[in-house]
């Protein structure tokens, strides 16, 4: 009999995503304190690389141990402007003060996801995804956000790209599930190949 599946986040897009896909799930949300964790990984100059995959994997560890018979997904996703890494904004003019950053520049998304089981990591992976930011102007920006920011408020970097967040790129590098903060394929490669999904 196969583990259950447990998702250690109460990202709605992740649970549509894995639920699109097939899989039998449950969620369970992991209760981490991401900022101090976050503040404590960047203070001893961690790539954002590294702070994506801490995280997922903490809250992976932290669901496992309440439920060590199962496989438990944990995900996190980190935006980076070179080193400088963006939280979800506060209030609309700290959503303001973020697409200003962004705008005309390449950053990065960097979606983490770790399975936990057996008392281990079993499996991690870090899709990374490059984003090209048009140089909107200010009142484009303004008007955006007095839009949208019902919906972008939950949203690093203040956008949605599967909403109206698309009109502010040009390009897009990498793997579309990342930028929804999910490595979808390799996730389902790994359970696939596991044995955990039907081959």
């Amino acid at each position: 009999m196969n583990a259950p599946i447990i998702l250690a986040s109460g990202s709605e897009i992740r649970a549509q995503l894995l639920t699109n896909a097939g899989l039998d799930f449950t969620v369970s949300v992991a209760r981490v304190d991401e900022d101090a964790v976050r503040a404590s990984l960047q203070a001893e100059q961690a790539s954002p690389r590294d702070i994506a995959d801490t995280l997922a994997e903490l809250k992976a560890q932290r669901v496992a141990a309440r439920h060590p018979e199962a496989l438990v997904i944990g995900c996190d996703q980190i935006l980076a402007l070179g080193q400088e890494i963006f939280s979800k904004p506060q209030t609309p003019q700290d959503a303001l003060v973020q697409l200003q950053s962004l705008r005309g520049q390449k950053h990065q998304l960097l979606s983490a996801a770790v399975i936990y089981g057996e008392g281990k990591p079993l499996w991690r992976h870090v899709g990374v995804t490059r984003l090209f930011m048009r140089d909107a102007s200010d009142a484009y920006l303004k008007d955006y956000i007095d839009r949208n920011w019902h919906s972008i408020q939950h949203a690093v970097g203040a956008y949605k790209l599967e909403e109206e967040g698309v009109r502010l790129f040009t390009r897009i590098e990498g793997d579309y599930f990342n930028v929804l903060g999910l490595p979808l394929l390799e996730l389902l490669s790994y359970l696939t190949l596991r044995g955990t999904l039907p081959s």
